[in-house]
């Protein structure tokens, strides 16, 4: 908010005997100024100003409103990283689901479609913080500049698509570059998990075989028989199949990834997994 200024007052006591300059005729007389007994009273104290409003109160108003916490309706695909992300959510997923765990319930990486979300108050930029203090004609020159960058700004973000994409990781199709890609996607959708514990649990479960299946057990015999890297079988593959991958499978990336799913939900991570899970 602009500092107050300071407004001078005429002093409210008797004047002071001093000297007047007047004009006759081009000559200049100096006449005594006489107390304020004489006939030349002091004039009387100016009236206070009314109190003027600041014109960033406006911008202040508009802040507090932009805090006010926003919502979102869930959609069909959505994930609660992908959500943060969009929404510049501070704390990313995590304090996302902490604020609307009630809603989403145990696992935060399964959320039903149609649901809405607290997103949170938007934390002010260092620029919203200034605009706030600054003087009235800052304020909208700050205001005016904005504008014209984010207009300026608008199209070099959907011309920079092609690039992004053009670096676009590859990974090789085998056993280490199905657990990168897997880990990279895990990643993006808030799932935990390492390397090596993914690694551990398909040498343990398939040996490394994506189309190995497991005819013989309690599984099968119910008709769900376990297949692929990590030995899903099809209702839980179904349940935890994580958006973007495969919907087969013994696709070896969504085989893993649906089974980290899984594991991090039942056990927090697919790290903790050292047997039949």
């Amino acid at each position: 908010m602009p500092a107050q200024g300071k407004h001078r007052r005429s002093p409210s006591t008797s004047l002071r005997r001093g000297l007047a300059a007047v004009t006759t005729g081009g000559a200049v007389l100096a006449l005594p100024v006489i107390g304020a007994t004489s006939a030349f009273a002091a004039p009387a104290p100016s009236a206070p100003q009314a109190a003027v409003v600041p014109a960033s109160v406006p911008a202040q108003v508009n802040s507090a409103v932009r805090a006010a916490p926003a919502q979102h309706s869930v959609k069909a695909g959505e994930t609660l990283s992908k959500i943060a992300r969009e929404h510049s959510v501070s704390g990313g997923w995590k304090k996302l689901y902490e604020g609307n765990r009630k809603i989403i319930g145990g696992n935060p990486h399964l959320i039903q479609p149609g649901i809405t979300l607290t997103l949170g108050a938007k934390p002010a930029t260092a620029s919203e913080s200034k605009a706030a203090k600054a003087s009235p004609a800052a304020e909208r020159g700050s205001a005016d500049r904005a504008d014209r960058s984010e207009r300026a700004g608008a199209a070099p973000v959907a011309n920079a698509a092609p690039a992004a994409e053009k670096k676009a990781v590859t990974y090789t199709n085998d056993l280490d570059g199905w657990i990168r890609e897997s880990l990279a996607i895990m990643a993006e959708q808030g799932i935990p998990g390492t390397y090596e514990g993914i690694h551990r649990n398909i040498m343990r479960e398939s040996s490394g075989n994506p189309a190995a299946i497991n005819n013989w057990d309690s599984n099968a015999v119910k008709g769900t028989p376990s297949k692929g890297l990590l030995q899903v079988i099809d209702p839980t593959f179904q349940a935890y199949h994580v958006p973007g991958t495969s919907t087969d499978s013994y696709d070896p990336v969504a085989n893993i990834t649906a089974a980290c799913n899984y594991a991090a939900d039942r056990y927090g991570s697919i790290d903790n997994v050292f047997g039949a899970y």
